[in-house]
């Protein structure tokens, strides 16, 4: 093997560990990455370990179902990982494919549980690139169980389109804080202003590396994430609960609004990434590790923000391990989850005050279900429909609004793509 092959190994032992991880539901995907075995790779094989995994998860129910047709039974999982980073490299990362081939071969004789599976490593890669590349037929990207779901919420046609963005590298977006020369950062970062305000960008690299990064002028979030904050169109002033705060992002909207922001989030390992981005951004909230269900406090706020936990099954298009780490039973625990702390929101709202209710999940228990219980069991809360002339500012596309007033965002409804969204508004009782 050449030395630039010996090179590459690092990076594809790093990217196996993380594909193990994505499938196996142990932390997931982003946790593997911040391990120390992780971090200490140099950053550019760190960025290539998680090009090949990424382009394995975008696209593993083609490659498996290619491989299936090679292989006589399942192999231990690290050679059937192996096996599916051989194929995605070549495939959609344009690795030769004798190296594809030759770096797998080698990480198989370097590990004791897959030497034995050498040849099988050689054998079925070798045949498979041989045949054409397998198609990213939409009704294979996503699992099974989960795609079926998609039909029976929004049709087949949908569900395909849905289903279409999984093998597609999104964008970056970046919401720009208030003062921000949006225009000279569109043209600096090469990117294009969207509806809502949001710069999308197809830079690639160390984001802290920007222009603007340093002196705070944007964060990064995804276009879609940055509507339910918009919706609450909070004013100077107002007293308001950002509920399940972390990364941030919305909790940064809404303290650069002027309110006085307290960003509640049960993980307090995850609230340093939002304390370090005030720190960046010169932004103000009060920031509390609390469970929001059962948080003891008896404030009342002007408006709240709930991104409720949720299945993040709209968020494949950056985190695709979400689709392949979920399973059935989690949607309807996650339910009662959400159901818990709306009503804990509810409480902690002044009369006639403001909520929005989100997730970043395509599945209807999560979101429309959601609303019409909770306004079943909350007779002190209405639903405050969202209006078509609220799109241009909020920066949601026409086709998201429901016959409810109620958003359904849809990842193929902006061009360029968008998490998958559900938001809702109520108000309650003065």
């Amino acid at each position: 093997m050449t030395q630039e092959l010996n090179d590459g190994l690092p990076a594809r032992e790093a990217a196996l560990t993380l594909i193990d991880a994505a499938l196996s539901r142990r932390g997931g995907l982003d946790e593997a990455a911040s391990a120390n075995g992780f971090r200490f790779l140099e950053p550019r094989e760190r960025a290539f370990a998680r090009a090949l995994a990424m382009a394995v998860l975008r696209h593993l129910g083609p490659i498996d179902r290619a491989l299936a047709a090679r292989l006589q039974k399942a192999p231990p999982d690290r050679v059937m990982h192996l096996l599916r980073l051989g194929a995605a490299q070549a495939f959609h990362l344009e690795v030769p494919a004798f190296a594809a081939v030759a770096t797998s071969v080698e990480l198989a004789g370097a590990n004791k549980a897959s030497r034995p599976f050498k040849g099988l490593v050689n054998a079925v890669l070798r045949g498979l690139l041989r045949d054409a590349p397998p198609s990213d037929d939409p009704t294979l990207l996503a699992p099974p169980w989960l795609y079926s779901r998609w039909v029976a919420a929004f049709g087949e046609a949908t569900a395909r389109q849905i289903a279409a963005q999984i093998a597609l590298e999104p964008a970056t977006d970046l919401s720009l804080k208030p003062g921000a020369d949006a225009a000279a950062l569109a043209e600096t970062l090469e990117g294009e202003v969207l509806p809502g305000g949001t710069l999308r960008l197809r830079r690639k690299g160390d984001v802290a590396a920007w222009p603007g990064f340093e002196d705070g002028s944007w964060w990064v979030q995804d276009a879609a994430a940055a509507v339910p904050a918009r919706l609450l169109d909070v004013k100077a002033g107002e007293a308001v609960l950002d509920l399940c705060a972390a990364p941030g992002g919305k909790t940064l909207q809404l303290a650069a609004a002027g309110a006085s922001v307290v960003a509640l989030d049960r993980s307090a390992a995850r609230l340093k990434r939002l304390e370090e981005n005030l720190v960046r951004t010169g932004l103000q909230a009060e920031v509390v590790a609390a469970d929001g269900a059962t948080w003891e406090d008896t404030r009342t706020f002007d408006a709240i923000l709930l991104d409720a936990p949720c299945s993040a099954t709209g968020t494949f298009r950056r985190h695709p391990d979400v689709l392949w780490a979920a399973r059935p039973g989690d949607v309807a625990s996650l339910a009662n989850v959400q159901a818990r702390i709306l009503d804990s929101a509810a409480g902690r709202l002044k009369p006639g005050g403001r909520l929005v209710y989100c997730v970043c999940s395509l599945e209807p228990e999560e979101g429309e279900a959601q609303v019409e219980a909770f306004l079943a069991r909350r007779p002190d809360m209405a639903l405050d429909p969202i209006q078509p002339g609220e799109g241009g500012a909020a920066g949601f596309p026409g086709a998201s609004l429901t016959a409810r007033g109620a958003l359904r965002l849809l990842p193929h409804q902006l061009d360029g793509g968008q998490d998958g969204f559900f938001a809702a508004r109520f108000r309650k009782a003065s």
